[in-house]
């Protein structure tokens, strides 16, 4: 190999390296809400990865910044992929961005089913729990694990739409409430009030517990 080949390579390799670990950083980030319902083993197997991963690339990138002045401004750039990679983990609001599309993206159908709640057209049909709907095929992806729950209460029909079902009954998700209605009545939040309730909407809040 020439010294040039050497050179070249000597940067290209962190590079793709510190390329890949931040693509997997960002990616996580991203989309950790959206696979929240997917089985946790990819996500735990690669947090560990991960974790390991990128503080070694950091280091490797601020080695390679030391040799600037002999080799040239190539060699900064694995280091300008960590530094960018930190800015968008710290100052993105990837879960923001993500309720929000959801939320837009999947209104029209979610409300669609609401009427059909209401209307009688859809009651609760899983043997295990009186408050569950396990959605049509077609309905599936607008809730997690394709069911919501449903909460008759005094002033009319609460339906929750699963964004993540956690370990020992937490959730997340986008709550229709009735008109007048206050997502704090939802059944769920009998015994402790809602840890978030933002409003997405009318009648439309986004909560978790």
């Amino acid at each position: 190999m020439s010294v040039t080949n050497a050179r070249a390579a000597s940067v290209r390799i962190p590079l793709l390296a510190c390329l890949a670990t931040s693509g997997l950083a960002l990616a996580l980030a991203a989309f950790e809400l959206p696979m929240s319902d997917f089985p946790s083993g990819l996500v735990l197997a690669l947090l560990p990865l991960l974790v390991v991963a990128f503080p070694l690339c950091g280091l490797w990138s601020l080695f390679l910044l030391t040799r600037i002045r002999a080799r040239g401004a190539k060699f900064a750039l694995p280091f300008a992929v960590c530094v960018a990679t930190l800015a968008a983990l710290a100052y993105v609001p990837f879960t923001q961005i993500w309720l929000q599309t959801n939320f837009w993206w999947h209104r029209t159908s979610r409300e669609r089913i609401v009427a059909r709640v209401e209307a009688g057209e859809l009651v609760p049909n899983v043997a295990h729990n009186a408050r569950l709907i396990a959605l049509p095929r077609e309905a599936r992806n607008v809730s997690a694990g394709g069911e919501i729950v449903v909460d008759q209460g005094g002033d009319g029909t609460y339906v929750l739409f699963l964004t993540l079902r956690g370990f020992r009954h937490t959730f997340s998700g986008f709550l229709h409430v009735p008109k007048g209605g206050d997502a704090a009545k939802f059944f769920e939040f009998e015994d402790e009030p809602p840890r978030q309730a933002v409003r997405y909407g009318e009648q439309w809040y986004f909560v978790a517990n």
